[in-house]
């Protein structure tokens, strides 16, 4: 039996050409494979400035403001490491990315609290209800957000973050913005970034990462921006944890982001929203045409589906048919009866995995 596997987020497209001729020329660099600064090198923290500069009208000191991540994944469990002590609590989306709860609070012996993200509400978090909860509490000292959001491929605007920005501020509570898919991106949405938002520096830390951005998902080279004490934290951290990513790597992602606004990657990046937006229609159409109906997102290669029944037992039939997707629980228990499909594959796959769901029973 065929299988296709619309589950895992992980591009089946390369990299485009410039990074893969770059690569191999400082991968073949012998200079470029002794070991590198916990915060990443000047040239690599330098570009991902002029970075936020360009894409986000941003200023940051790349001295202070910036740490280059052994993904983005690493840097949002090591976050906690740094500030999040036994008994503290964290606040976390529900559903969510799993690292921000089990990969990060968890095993800091933090205690997780939930943020639930509801259709009716946007799949946005409740910041009226949390700020009640929290004048019945302490040690909340730290909050996960992520949009575009996976697994729900909700997206917000800058106003719903000048608000987060505001409730911590007046709580003195750290925020950490998963912001890895601000470039894929659809129907004339722009993902902002947190740190446009004023005062956002005194509290807030964006995470980011190459592997959305340029289908580096296996280089594992990302970033951390935002407020200097944070970061300073984060290095501590990172200094007995690694000795930040290769060289040659952040030489490679250096010139990605330096060459943002050139011919190359504006073409890269708009062939790539042009196949997930294809591979995303496609997916809709045929799930309407089999009766489930769903939004299109602007933003992440997700398509969030409320399925009718128990996350698990949906995903366990179309398996039966050879289609594989991820159950919305797996996300957190506020995921059960959704499940996630990724657009990570060929449209003619999507397709052929539509006919295949229309023979469930």
């Amino acid at each position: 039996m065929k299988i296709i596997s619309l589950s895992i987020g992980d591009p089946d497209l390369s990299p485009p050409p410039f990074i893969l001729e770059t690569l191999r020329e400082e991968a073949g660099n012998p200079k470029n494979h002794h070991y590198s600064f916990s915060q990443g090198e000047p040239l690599f923290r330098k570009a991902v400035a002029d970075w936020y500069q360009h894409r986000f009208n941003v200023e940051v000191d790349h001295e202070k403001d910036v740490i280059a991540l052994i993904g983005s994944k690493e840097g949002l469990a090591n976050v906690t490491r740094a500030f999040i002590n036994p008994g503290d609590r964290v606040l976390v989306p529900n559903p969510a990315y799993p690292v921000y709860a089990n990969g990060g609070t968890v095993l800091c012996d933090g205690i997780p609290r939930e943020m639930p993200l509801l259709e009716e509400t946007g799949f946005k978090p409740d910041l009226d209800q949390i700020g009640t909860f929290m004048k019945a509490t302490t040690n909340v000292k730290m909050m996960f957000l992520n949009y575009p959001n996976n697994p729900t491929a909700a997206v917000v605007e800058q106003a719903f973050l000048k608000e987060v920005v505001e409730f911590a501020v007046e709580r003195n509570i750290i925020v950490c913005y998963d912001n890895a898919y601000s470039e894929i991106t659809y129907d004339g949405y722009c993902a902002p970034s947190i740190l446009e938002v004023d005062g956002a520096k005194e509290v807030a830390v964006e995470f980011h990462s190459c592997s959305k951005t340029f289908n580096m998902t296996g280089d594992r080279i990302g970033f951390a921006v935002g407020n200097s004490q944070v970061i300073e934290g984060l290095r501590a951290v990172k200094s007995q944890i690694d000795s930040g990513p290769p060289a040659y790597l952040q030489i490679v992602a250096a010139k990605a982001l330096a060459n943002y606004g050139e011919k190359a990657v504006q073409t890269h990046l708009r062939q790539l929203r042009k196949i997930y937006q294809e591979r995303r229609d496609t997916l809709i159409d045929g799930l309407a045409s089999i009766g489930f109906r769903c939004e299109k997102p602007r933003g992440t290669f997700y398509v969030w589906l409320d399925c009718g029944e128990d996350s698990m037992t949906f995903t366990a039939k179309l398996l039966e048919t050879g289609v594989v997707v991820t159950p919305g629980v797996g996300f957190g228990s506020r995921g059960d009866h959704y499940v996630r499909f990724s657009l990570t594959c060929p449209k003619e796959e999507i397709e052929e995995a539509c006919a295949t769901m229309a023979n469930l029973q």
